[in-house]
């Protein structure tokens, strides 16, 4: 296994007689997200008192989004012009729109001079190349926050509510992953048939090749994956219990992705990091609208 990007491996196995324990949450490491915004971001001094980005501000198509990694001083967060939080160094800010190319949820202003790095998209995809480990590290806390966000979440949508889970992947990558992993790697599904089970422990995470999957959380269906979309990649990233059940909702093939080949990939090919990375990030975002 790539053990040197599986830092969020679960703590180690529990005594018979206790109950089984959480898996260990994954860590923010600030010398990765250093190394990764070093390796392909721009360095730049900001006054007290200057405005990075505000609420509901949107990149355009000649000046994208920014991400930023605070090197010194200490920036303020502020929503309809009241504080929310505060970025100390070492930490970073800006991700979520960046990522998803969605507004601004708050506005960022220096509260000190600051030294940052800063990274664009192209810079974010170049970055992805030299340190992949970057990745993993954001796709276990995007998954933590959306796991407390669910737990949070007081009901499910109607039927009429249910929406199809965007594509991650697009017919060019998804067909490398086809051709990459190989026949075997494919499963079928007739219509009706159970997939995974909330719960149980999480082996695969699955691309839809063809067919449609209905996602159902205490009886209800909650979302539908068809082709080119993913399902499962939570429990396989954090190592937790699955969240959800999945079943054919049509006859299915789907591509499973053990936890072994997801880390090869994640370090491998930037694209598939990058393409999940922006899924579960939209998901996060989409989740965070439904506990408000």
């Amino acid at each position: 296994m790539s053990d040197d990007l599986d830092f969020s491996k679960p703590a180690g196995s529990p005594k018979p007689a206790a109950p089984a324990a959480a898996p260990q949450a994954p860590i923010y490491v600030p010398a990765i997200a250093k190394a990764f915004f070093e390796s392909a971001g721009k360095e730049e001094q900001v006054a007290a008192g200057a405005v990075f980005f505000s609420e509901n501000q949107k990149g355009g198509l000649f000046k994208k989004d920014k991400m930023y990694f605070l090197a010194e001083g200490q920036v303020g967060l502020f929503m309809q012009s009241k504080p929310i939080g505060t970025i100390k160094a070492g930490q970073i800010f800006g991700e979520m729109a960046a990522i998803t190319e969605s507004p601004r949820s708050a506005t960022a202003a220096a509260q000190t001079p600051c030294k940052v790095i800063s990274l664009d998209d192209k810079g974010f995809n170049a970055a992805l190349q030299k340190k992949p480990e970057f990745a993993l590290m954001m796709l276990g806390m995007l998954i933590q926050r959306l796991r407390g966000m669910m737990a949070k979440l007081s009901g499910v949508p109607s039927a009429g509510d249910v929406k199809e889970s965007p594509r991650v992947f697009d017919k060019t990558l998804l067909a490398s992953l086809t051709k990459g992993l190989g026949d075997q790697a494919q499963q079928r599904y007739d219509k009706g048939k159970v997939i995974m089970v909330a719960g149980q422990t999480g082996a695969l995470m699955y691309v839809v090749l063809e067919g449609k999957v209905a996602i159902s959380i205490r009886g209800a269906v909650v979302q539908y994956v068809g082709p080119g979309a993913v399902f499962g990649e939570m429990a396989l990233i954090d190592q937790s219990p699955r969240a959800a059940n999945a079943a054919a909702e049509a006859d299915t093939i789907l591509l499973g992705i053990n936890r072994q080949v997801f880390l090869n990939l994640i370090k491998s090919d930037p694209t598939f990091g990058a393409s999940l990375l922006t899924a579960v990030a939209e998901r996060v975002r989409n989740t965070a609208a439904g506990v408000k």
